[in-house]
Protein backbone atom coordinates (compact mmCIF):
# COMPACT_ATOMS: atom_id res chain seq x y z
CA UNK A 1 0.00 0.00 0.00
CA UNK A 2 1.47 3.29 -1.27
CA UNK A 3 2.24 5.46 1.99
CA UNK A 4 0.27 8.53 0.13
CA UNK A 5 -2.97 6.73 0.61
CA UNK A 6 -5.25 8.91 2.26
CA UNK A 7 -6.13 8.40 5.60
CA UNK A 8 -9.59 6.76 6.45
CA UNK A 9 -11.92 7.93 8.95
CA UNK A 10 -10.25 5.93 11.96
CA UNK A 11 -6.89 7.08 10.73
CA UNK A 12 -4.96 4.28 8.82
CA UNK A 13 -3.47 5.07 5.41
CA UNK A 14 -5.93 1.96 3.59
CA UNK A 15 -9.06 1.43 2.71
CA UNK A 16 -11.92 0.74 5.17
CA UNK A 17 -12.28 -2.92 3.61
CA UNK A 18 -9.02 -3.47 4.44
CA UNK A 19 -9.28 -2.16 8.31
CA UNK A 20 -10.60 -4.90 10.84
CA UNK A 21 -12.17 -2.87 13.79
CA UNK A 22 -13.60 -4.65 16.55
CA UNK A 23 -16.44 -2.73 18.20
CA UNK A 24 -16.90 -3.57 21.71
CA UNK A 25 -20.95 -3.85 21.94
CA UNK A 26 -22.81 -3.58 25.35
CA UNK A 27 -26.38 -3.87 23.33
CA UNK A 28 -26.87 -0.11 23.92
CA UNK A 29 -27.73 2.46 21.34
CA UNK A 30 -24.50 4.36 21.64
CA UNK A 31 -22.56 1.26 20.53
CA UNK A 32 -24.45 -0.37 18.10
CA UNK A 33 -24.96 2.98 16.20
CA UNK A 34 -20.98 2.43 16.35
CA UNK A 35 -21.07 -0.97 14.71
CA UNK A 36 -23.95 0.43 12.27
CA UNK A 37 -21.53 2.98 10.96
CA UNK A 38 -18.52 1.73 10.84
CA UNK A 39 -19.68 -1.70 8.63
CA UNK A 40 -21.76 1.02 6.26
CA UNK A 41 -18.60 2.77 5.81
CA UNK A 42 -17.17 -0.52 4.73
CA UNK A 43 -15.15 -1.87 7.36
CA UNK A 44 -14.25 -5.11 8.29
CA UNK A 45 -16.51 -4.76 11.60
CA UNK A 46 -16.03 -7.67 14.56
CA UNK A 47 -18.62 -7.25 17.05
CA UNK A 48 -18.01 -8.55 20.68
CA UNK A 49 -20.13 -8.30 23.50
CA UNK A 50 -18.85 -9.08 27.12
CA UNK A 51 -20.95 -11.69 29.60
CA UNK A 52 -19.90 -10.10 32.54
CA UNK A 53 -21.59 -11.91 35.33
CA UNK A 54 -24.47 -14.37 35.23
CA UNK A 55 -26.95 -12.38 33.37
CA UNK A 56 -29.91 -15.47 34.08
CA UNK A 57 -30.63 -13.19 37.34
CA UNK A 58 -30.59 -9.95 35.40
CA UNK A 59 -32.52 -10.97 32.36
CA UNK A 60 -36.03 -8.85 34.41
CA UNK A 61 -33.75 -6.05 34.94
CA UNK A 62 -34.08 -3.36 32.47
CA UNK A 63 -30.65 -0.72 32.47
CA UNK A 64 -27.95 -2.30 33.19
CA UNK A 65 -25.21 -3.36 30.21
CA UNK A 66 -24.22 -6.71 29.32
CA UNK A 67 -27.47 -8.50 30.97
CA UNK A 68 -28.69 -11.48 28.64
CA UNK A 69 -31.61 -8.84 26.99
CA UNK A 70 -28.53 -6.68 25.57
CA UNK A 71 -26.77 -9.75 24.62
CA UNK A 72 -29.51 -10.50 22.26
CA UNK A 73 -30.13 -6.89 21.04
CA UNK A 74 -26.15 -6.62 20.39
CA UNK A 75 -26.46 -9.81 18.29
CA UNK A 76 -29.12 -8.48 16.34
CA UNK A 77 -27.81 -5.17 15.06
CA UNK A 78 -24.65 -7.52 13.78
CA UNK A 79 -27.27 -9.67 12.04
CA UNK A 80 -28.97 -6.46 10.65
CA UNK A 81 -25.83 -5.19 9.79
CA UNK A 82 -24.33 -8.49 8.57
CA UNK A 83 -20.67 -8.13 10.14
CA UNK A 84 -19.87 -11.52 13.03
CA UNK A 85 -20.02 -11.07 16.34
CA UNK A 86 -18.82 -12.96 19.68
CA UNK A 87 -19.82 -13.47 23.32
CA UNK A 88 -16.93 -13.73 25.62
CA UNK A 89 -17.43 -15.33 28.94
CA UNK A 90 -15.13 -12.89 31.23
CA UNK A 91 -17.38 -13.26 34.39
CA UNK A 92 -14.46 -14.78 36.57
CA UNK A 93 -11.88 -11.68 35.39
CA UNK A 94 -15.17 -9.45 35.40
CA UNK A 95 -15.41 -10.84 39.37
CA UNK A 96 -12.06 -10.91 40.41
CA UNK A 97 -10.56 -7.44 38.82
CA UNK A 98 -14.21 -5.25 39.47
CA UNK A 99 -16.71 -7.13 42.03
CA UNK A 100 -14.49 -8.37 44.59
CA UNK A 101 -12.83 -5.18 45.27
CA UNK A 102 -15.98 -2.93 44.94
CA UNK A 103 -17.14 -4.87 47.90
CA UNK A 104 -13.49 -4.55 49.73
CA UNK A 105 -13.24 -0.73 49.05
CA UNK A 106 -16.72 -0.31 50.59
CA UNK A 107 -16.34 -2.11 53.37
CA UNK A 108 -13.34 -0.16 54.11
CA UNK A 109 -15.68 3.13 54.26
CA UNK A 110 -14.74 4.23 50.20
CA UNK A 111 -17.31 4.73 47.71
CA UNK A 112 -15.72 3.05 44.72
CA UNK A 113 -16.74 3.51 41.08
CA UNK A 114 -16.36 0.14 39.34
CA UNK A 115 -17.13 1.40 35.76
CA UNK A 116 -14.08 2.94 36.45
CA UNK A 117 -11.92 0.12 37.04
CA UNK A 118 -14.20 -2.11 34.06
CA UNK A 119 -12.67 -0.06 31.52
CA UNK A 120 -9.07 0.15 32.53
CA UNK A 121 -8.66 -3.80 33.49
CA UNK A 122 -11.35 -5.59 31.81
CA UNK A 123 -12.12 -3.89 28.33
CA UNK A 124 -9.14 -1.70 27.69
CA UNK A 125 -7.21 -4.37 29.10
CA UNK A 126 -8.26 -7.79 28.32
CA UNK A 127 -10.75 -7.26 25.54
CA UNK A 128 -8.17 -5.08 23.86
CA UNK A 129 -5.80 -7.72 23.84
CA UNK A 130 -8.75 -9.74 22.59
CA UNK A 131 -9.16 -7.17 19.73
CA UNK A 132 -5.37 -7.72 18.46
CA UNK A 133 -5.47 -11.26 18.79
CA UNK A 134 -8.18 -11.18 15.90
CA UNK A 135 -5.66 -9.16 14.04
CA UNK A 136 -7.83 -6.04 14.42
CA UNK A 137 -6.66 -2.62 13.66
CA UNK A 138 -8.31 -1.11 16.18
CA UNK A 139 -11.09 -1.11 18.75
CA UNK A 140 -13.90 1.35 18.87
CA UNK A 141 -16.32 1.80 22.04
CA UNK A 142 -19.86 3.93 22.25
CA UNK A 143 -17.91 6.39 24.74
CA UNK A 144 -18.61 9.94 24.30
CA UNK A 145 -15.06 11.32 24.48
CA UNK A 146 -12.80 12.13 21.93
CA UNK A 147 -9.59 10.94 20.53
CA UNK A 148 -7.45 13.89 18.89
CA UNK A 149 -3.99 13.71 17.64
CA UNK A 150 -1.68 15.70 18.99
CA UNK A 151 2.38 16.69 18.65
CA UNK A 152 2.97 13.79 20.56
CA UNK A 153 0.55 10.86 19.80
CA UNK A 154 -2.75 11.12 20.56
CA UNK A 155 -4.54 12.82 23.15
CA UNK A 156 -7.87 12.72 25.07
CA UNK A 157 -10.10 15.55 24.85
CA UNK A 158 -13.84 15.54 26.40
CA UNK A 159 -17.03 15.01 24.44
CA UNK A 160 -18.56 17.79 22.03
CA UNK A 161 -21.80 17.03 24.14
CA UNK A 162 -20.69 18.36 27.77
CA UNK A 163 -24.08 16.43 29.36
CA UNK A 164 -22.89 13.14 27.65
CA UNK A 165 -19.44 13.48 28.70
CA UNK A 166 -17.29 10.16 30.20
CA UNK A 167 -14.21 11.49 30.60
CA UNK A 168 -14.70 10.98 34.16
CA UNK A 169 -14.44 7.07 33.98
CA UNK A 170 -12.30 7.29 31.35
CA UNK A 171 -9.47 8.64 32.85
CA UNK A 172 -7.43 5.71 33.75
CA UNK A 173 -7.02 4.36 29.75
CA UNK A 174 -3.16 4.77 29.51
CA UNK A 175 -1.25 5.75 26.49
CA UNK A 176 -0.77 2.45 24.82
CA UNK A 177 -4.28 2.11 25.37
CA UNK A 178 -5.41 5.35 23.74
CA UNK A 179 -3.25 4.27 20.27
CA UNK A 180 -5.37 1.60 20.16
CA UNK A 181 -8.64 2.83 21.03
CA UNK A 182 -11.30 5.02 18.75
CA UNK A 183 -13.99 6.84 20.11
CA UNK A 184 -16.48 8.00 16.91
CA UNK A 185 -19.23 9.25 19.15
CA UNK A 186 -17.09 11.63 20.55
CA UNK A 187 -17.80 14.62 18.24
CA UNK A 188 -21.14 14.21 18.28
CA UNK A 189 -23.64 17.17 19.40
CA UNK A 190 -26.14 15.24 21.23
CA UNK A 191 -27.38 11.58 22.35
CA UNK A 192 -30.46 12.64 20.08
CA UNK A 193 -27.82 12.14 16.94
CA UNK A 194 -26.78 9.13 17.88
CA UNK A 195 -30.37 8.19 18.32
CA UNK A 196 -31.26 9.60 14.67
CA UNK A 197 -28.19 7.37 13.40
CA UNK A 198 -29.60 3.91 15.10
CA UNK A 199 -32.90 5.01 13.23
CA UNK A 200 -31.51 5.70 9.91
CA UNK A 201 -29.68 2.19 10.28
CA UNK A 202 -33.24 0.63 11.28
CA UNK A 203 -32.14 -0.50 13.74
CA UNK A 204 -34.64 -1.55 16.52
CA UNK A 205 -33.14 -0.43 19.30
CA UNK A 206 -33.23 3.04 18.83
CA UNK A 207 -35.21 4.43 21.54
CA UNK A 208 -33.36 1.77 24.33
CA UNK A 209 -33.26 4.27 27.77
CA UNK A 210 -29.58 4.85 28.62
CA UNK A 211 -28.58 2.53 31.68
CA UNK A 212 -28.51 3.94 35.09
CA UNK A 213 -27.16 1.45 37.59
CA UNK A 214 -24.15 -0.18 38.16
CA UNK A 215 -24.57 -3.53 35.76
CA UNK A 216 -24.43 -5.88 38.93
CA UNK A 217 -25.91 -3.86 41.45
CA UNK A 218 -30.33 -4.40 40.82
CA UNK A 219 -32.01 -0.90 41.59
CA UNK A 220 -28.62 0.77 43.00
CA UNK A 221 -29.03 -1.19 45.62
CA UNK A 222 -25.22 -1.40 47.07
CA UNK A 223 -25.79 -2.71 50.41
CA UNK A 224 -27.97 -5.84 49.28
CA UNK A 225 -25.13 -6.55 46.70
CA UNK A 226 -22.01 -6.57 49.39
CA UNK A 227 -24.01 -8.53 51.91
CA UNK A 228 -24.71 -11.49 49.11
CA UNK A 229 -20.76 -11.14 48.60
CA UNK A 230 -19.44 -10.81 52.20
CA UNK A 231 -21.78 -12.90 53.97
CA UNK A 232 -21.69 -10.92 57.69
CA UNK A 233 -20.67 -7.41 56.87
CA UNK A 234 -24.08 -5.70 57.41
CA UNK A 235 -23.17 -5.50 61.25
CA UNK A 236 -24.74 -3.20 63.89
CA UNK A 237 -22.55 -0.41 65.48
CA UNK A 238 -23.38 3.15 66.82
CA UNK A 239 -23.91 6.87 64.57
CA UNK A 240 -21.86 8.85 66.47
CA UNK A 241 -20.97 12.61 67.26
CA UNK A 242 -17.68 13.85 66.48
CA UNK A 243 -16.78 13.80 70.27
CA UNK A 244 -17.98 10.40 70.11
CA UNK A 245 -20.98 10.32 71.64
CA UNK A 246 -23.95 8.02 70.97
CA UNK A 247 -26.72 9.16 69.43
CA UNK A 248 -28.18 6.07 67.30
CA UNK A 249 -27.53 2.82 66.13
CA UNK A 250 -26.86 1.43 62.71
CA UNK A 251 -27.48 -1.51 61.29
CA UNK A 252 -24.01 -1.73 59.50
CA UNK A 253 -21.80 0.78 57.99
CA UNK A 254 -22.04 -0.54 54.38
CA UNK A 255 -25.85 1.48 54.33
CA UNK A 256 -24.17 4.76 54.74
CA UNK A 257 -22.59 7.16 52.31
CA UNK A 258 -20.28 10.20 52.92
CA UNK A 259 -22.53 13.31 52.84
CA UNK A 260 -25.36 11.31 53.51
CA UNK A 261 -28.32 13.11 55.63
CA UNK A 262 -31.12 11.31 55.48
CA UNK A 263 -32.19 8.07 56.71
CA UNK A 264 -30.12 8.48 60.07
CA UNK A 265 -32.63 8.38 62.49
CA UNK A 266 -31.64 11.26 64.47
CA UNK A 267 -34.64 13.61 65.13
CA UNK A 268 -35.28 16.79 67.39
CA UNK A 269 -31.71 18.73 66.75
CA UNK A 270 -31.50 22.09 65.94
CA UNK A 271 -28.65 21.59 63.25
CA UNK A 272 -29.16 18.97 60.89
CA UNK A 273 -26.35 16.32 60.90
CA UNK A 274 -24.11 14.77 57.79
CA UNK A 275 -22.22 11.75 57.85
CA UNK A 276 -18.92 13.14 57.73
CA UNK A 277 -16.81 9.80 58.17
CA UNK A 278 -17.59 6.08 58.22
CA UNK A 279 -15.10 3.92 60.52
CA UNK A 280 -15.23 0.38 59.79
CA UNK A 281 -13.31 -1.17 62.68
CA UNK A 282 -15.25 0.63 65.33
CA UNK A 283 -18.57 0.09 62.97
CA UNK A 284 -18.74 3.94 64.10
CA UNK A 285 -20.91 6.17 61.49
CA UNK A 286 -19.20 9.74 62.44
CA UNK A 287 -21.94 12.56 61.72
CA UNK A 288 -21.25 16.28 62.07
CA UNK A 289 -22.57 19.64 60.68
CA UNK A 290 -22.46 20.32 56.77
CA UNK A 291 -19.14 22.96 57.34
CA UNK A 292 -17.53 19.29 57.86
CA UNK A 293 -17.72 17.82 54.47
CA UNK A 294 -16.42 20.54 53.29
CA UNK A 295 -12.32 19.53 51.78
CA UNK A 296 -9.77 21.98 49.93
CA UNK A 297 -6.68 19.53 50.53
CA UNK A 298 -7.21 16.06 48.73
CA UNK A 299 -5.02 13.03 48.13
CA UNK A 300 -4.66 10.96 45.00
CA UNK A 301 -2.92 8.22 44.10
CA UNK A 302 -2.58 5.94 41.29
CA UNK A 303 -2.20 8.36 38.73
CA UNK A 304 -2.21 7.69 35.14
CA UNK A 305 -0.63 10.93 33.65
CA UNK A 306 -1.61 12.01 30.00
CA UNK A 307 -0.02 15.08 29.66
CA UNK A 308 3.18 16.22 28.02
CA UNK A 309 6.14 15.08 29.90
CA UNK A 310 6.97 13.59 33.33
CA UNK A 311 3.82 14.33 35.70
CA UNK A 312 6.27 14.86 38.60
CA UNK A 313 8.85 16.99 36.54
CA UNK A 314 7.46 20.64 37.76
CA UNK A 315 6.72 21.28 41.46
CA UNK A 316 3.48 22.55 40.80
CA UNK A 317 0.31 22.26 38.12
CA UNK A 318 -2.35 24.88 37.66
CA UNK A 319 -5.36 22.96 36.05
CA UNK A 320 -9.04 21.98 36.92
CA UNK A 321 -10.20 18.42 38.54
CA UNK A 322 -13.15 17.07 38.77
CA UNK A 323 -13.87 15.13 42.26
CA UNK A 324 -17.37 13.47 41.55
CA UNK A 325 -18.67 12.66 37.94
CA UNK A 326 -21.84 14.83 38.17
CA UNK A 327 -19.97 18.09 38.99
CA UNK A 328 -17.97 20.56 36.33
CA UNK A 329 -14.15 20.68 36.57
CA UNK A 330 -13.17 23.24 39.23
CA UNK A 331 -9.95 25.13 39.28
CA UNK A 332 -7.08 23.49 41.50
CA UNK A 333 -3.39 23.29 42.01
CA UNK A 334 -1.44 19.69 41.57
CA UNK A 335 1.29 19.12 43.50
CA UNK A 336 3.10 15.94 42.61
CA UNK A 337 4.49 13.84 45.29
CA UNK A 338 5.90 11.13 43.32
CA UNK A 339 5.16 9.89 39.88
CA UNK A 340 1.87 8.38 40.73
CA UNK A 341 0.78 10.61 43.89
CA UNK A 342 -0.32 14.07 44.50
CA UNK A 343 -1.87 16.22 46.76
CA UNK A 344 -4.76 18.59 45.11
CA UNK A 345 -5.45 21.87 46.23
CA UNK A 346 -9.08 22.93 45.27
CA UNK A 347 -9.25 26.83 45.23
CA UNK A 348 -12.66 26.74 46.07
CA UNK A 349 -13.62 23.97 49.15
CA UNK A 350 -16.19 21.01 47.87
CA UNK A 351 -18.29 19.35 49.95
CA UNK A 352 -18.96 15.40 50.54
CA UNK A 353 -14.97 14.23 48.75
CA UNK A 354 -15.14 10.49 49.38
CA UNK A 355 -12.67 8.31 49.33
CA UNK A 356 -12.71 5.76 46.44
CA UNK A 357 -13.83 8.42 44.00
CA UNK A 358 -11.92 9.62 41.02
CA UNK A 359 -9.94 12.63 40.42
CA UNK A 360 -9.80 13.58 36.99
CA UNK A 361 -7.07 16.24 35.65
CA UNK A 362 -8.30 18.60 32.77
CA UNK A 363 -6.34 21.61 30.67
CA UNK A 364 -8.08 25.01 31.73
CA UNK A 365 -7.22 26.25 28.31
CA UNK A 366 -8.66 23.23 26.03
CA UNK A 367 -10.53 20.24 26.32
CA UNK A 368 -7.52 18.24 26.71
CA UNK A 369 -7.84 15.60 29.94
CA UNK A 370 -4.51 14.94 31.50
CA UNK A 371 -5.51 11.71 33.16
CA UNK A 372 -6.44 11.62 36.83
CA UNK A 373 -5.99 9.09 40.08
CA UNK A 374 -7.72 7.64 43.19
CA UNK A 375 -8.89 9.53 46.01
CA UNK A 376 -7.80 7.58 48.69
CA UNK A 377 -8.58 8.61 52.11
CA UNK A 378 -10.59 11.95 54.06
CA UNK A 379 -9.74 14.61 56.25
Amino acid sequence: MPLDHPLNSLGFAKPPSETRVVVAMSGGVDSSVVAAMLAEEGYDVVGVTLQLYDHGAALAKKGACCAGRDIHDARRVAEEMNFPHYVLDYENTFKEAVIDEFADSYLAGATPVPCIRCNERVKFKDLLETAKDLDADCMATGHYIQRMMGNDGAELHSAADASKDQSYFLFSTTPEQLDYLRFPLGHHASKEQTRELARKYGLALADKPDSQDICFVPNGNYAAVIEKLRPGAAEPGDIVDTDGNVLAQHNGVIHYTIGQRRGLGIGGLATPLYVVKLDVDKKHVIVGPKEMLTTRTVPVREINWLGDGAFDDVAERHISVKVRSTKPPMEAVVRPLSATTAEVDLLTPEEGVAPGQACVFYDNDSSRIFGGGWIWRGY
